[in-house]
């Protein structure tokens, strides 16, 4: 099998540097499915993520949803081709605490350059805390633009 290569492998496999907010969110790759269109990653909500009474922001909680459902769709793609998202919906279960955070997200379906796609996020007891949809556009890397 043929090593995977683009802007989401070599980022997994350390050949490129993991984007600062991915950073920021503490994410951690666990593991992708690219022929199923599944992902898990892994999170890490600090007490900085918290509102006054220690639950994280929503804010929060939807950049990790939206750095669940991207990935989801980038490790199917090639190493030429990128994803834009066009939306983003959320729902907000329950509250969530600082600590570790799961995202599993996947594609939905794709039809031409468009995929639909969804992700979840549970806390350490695998309780649902929020959950997302999302619609996003296949581009080719030399169409995307420098600052996103």
């Amino acid at each position: 099998m043929s090593e995977r290569t683009g802007p989401f492998w070599d980022g997994v496999e350390g050949r490129a540097p993991m984007p600062r907010a991915a950073r920021t969110l503490g994410l951690e790759f666990l593991a992708a499915d690219p022929e199923l269109g599944t992902i898990e990653l892994a999170f890490t909500a600090t007490e900085d993520f918290t509102n006054p009474v220690g639950n994280v922001l929503g804010a929060f909680l939807s950049a990790m949803l939206y750095d669940t459902v991207g990935p989801a769709l980038l490790a199917t793609l090639g190493a030429d081709d990128f994803q834009s998202t066009l939306e983003l919906k959320v729902n907000f279960l329950r509250p969530a605490r600082p600590g570790r955070l799961t995202g599993r997200g996947r594609v939905i379906r794709r039809e031409g350059d468009l995929a639909f796609l969804e992700a979840s996020l549970l806390d350490a007891h695998d309780l649902t805390v929020a959950t997302a949809s999302a619609t996003a556009r296949v581009i080719a890397l030399t169409d995307a633009p420098e600052a996103v």
